[in-house]
């Protein structure tokens, strides 16, 4: 099942694409303001060092490296816990499907993007579960 959400994107006063889709799924799974993660996740990003490019984003609009550890603290102080569902090598486990995934408010990792599923229900600004066969590499669970 889905959903259009765009995590209070719109409303916040956003307009036209971006690739923020960490921002929204946190927003939605979490039910915070949208400007409000998009403030916190573009500070983080613009705290942390310069990649090998030589270049430093101080925007959530072009993506966040999720791989930080800045990322991951912030994860835990909203409140989620990282679950991971696939290991190098291990293949595909778990499916972007309600009937493989807990009932809670997930933000869902999934090939570059990040999406959120609340009850079943995917959140987001289009379906990306590719008729149920989008493998799931990891999901945050919303335990506050």
């Amino acid at each position: 099942m889905f959903m259009y959400n765009d995590g209070g994107r719109a409303i916040a006063g956003y307009k036209g694409q971006a690739s923020d889709c960490v921002a929204r799924a946190i927003a939605i799974a979490s039910g915070r303001p949208y400007a409000e993660i998009y403030a916190r996740l573009a500070e983080g990003t613009s705290l942390q060092r310069m990649g090998k490019n030589g270049k430093r984003s101080a925007s959530a609009r072009n993506g966040i490296n999720v791989r930080r550890k800045w990322f991951k603290d912030l994860m835990v102080e909203w409140g989620f816990v990282w679950v991971p569902t696939m290991t190098i090598g291990s293949g595909c486990k778990v499916h972007l499907r309600a009937n493989e995934l807990p009932k809670g408010r997930l933000v869902v990792s999934i090939s570059k993007h990040y999406t959120t599923m609340i009850g079943g229900v995917i959140h987001d600004t289009y379906n990306p579960d590719r008729g149920g066969r989008r493998c799931v590499y990891g999901y945050w669970l919303r335990t506050i």
